[in-house]
């Protein structure tokens, strides 16, 4: 493709050609200096902060900048793609191929002869598929389970998978004791001064607050991202009422910033 076909490609059909012609442009010689010293390595945190760009407008429900965000998320799937195709690895095509051979796969309800009516009929399905396709049935239960993921969201997955073959709690009540038994240890850990165990408690904890979001169906990382979130905003308000007072955060104390902390949680509270 010239570089004039790339400026304009109207045909909806050709857009996907026309950002892959780009995106070889630009690592072509003559194109840009940057986009041609990356590597697969290089362009991790790109690929995570654009997830989770994406997840933010999502979240906010802002449908304006979505658009924009899959299409960030997109060049980097289009970027990963255009170095393997340079190594000689695969290109974009062959994961497209894949992922539509895979869906297909393990939709066999769709698209073969499989009965699955209900979404955890649907599941327990794709797992088996999954299982089968990767040779894990020699390997331990929970073999394979993303190591490459937020440590949250792998908790909650870990969880999932166990709780599959009935290790679960039978009710959101055991859930509950558990948390109150992992702060109590955590409490003494503290109070015995041992380092390494304030870390292991700390994170028996956070395990154990992960068990209720799944247990209640919810997604820790999106529990977290809303928690960050409404952390920030009465931040971002009781500094303002602080400098409304003539007080810089820097200058403020801690009493004058938990009374102005408690004015904005009671002001955005109000506003809902």
């Amino acid at each position: 493709m010239t570089d004039a076909a790339m400026m304009d490609a109207p045909d909806p059909a050709a857009q996907l050609a026309r950002l892959r012609a780009i995106m070889h442009r630009l690592r072509a010689p003559g194109g840009c200096p940057w986009d041609a010293e990356q590597s697969h390595a290089s362009l991790i945190p790109n690929l995570i902060e654009e997830a989770y760009e994406t997840v933010d407008t999502i979240q906010r429900g802002d449908f304006a900048h979505l658009r924009e965000e899959l299409g960030d998320l997109l060049l980097q799937v289009v970027f990963h793609s255009e170095l393997a195709e340079e190594a000689g690895h695969f290109n974009l095509d062959d994961v497209a191929r894949e992922i539509s051979d895979k869906l297909i796969r393990r939709h066999p309800h769709v698209f073969g002869q499989s009965d699955a009516a209900s979404s955890d009929a649907v599941l327990q399905q794709w797992d088996q598929i999954k299982r089968e396709e990767k040779g894990a049935s020699e390997q331990p239960y929970l073999h394979g389970i993303g190591h490459g993921l937020p440590a949250l969201l792998r908790a909650a997955k870990l969880q999932k998978k166990a709780a599959k073959v009935g290790f679960d709690w039978p009710e959101e009540s055991g859930v509950l004791a558990k948390i109150r038994e992992e702060l109590d240890e955590l409490q003494h850990a503290i109070a015995a001064g041992d380092p390494a165990a304030i870390v292991e408690e700390t994170g028996d904890l956070l395990f154990s607050i992960v068990n209720l979001t799944r247990f209640r169906r919810f997604d820790p990382e999106l529990v977290m991202f809303g928690a960050n979130a409404k952390f920030e905003q009465r931040f971002g308000v009781m500094e303002q009422l602080l400098q409304s007072a003539g007080l810089a955060l820097e200058a403020a104390s801690l009493e004058q910033m938990e009374a102005a902390w408690q004015q904005a949680k009671a002001q955005l509270k109000a506003s809902l």
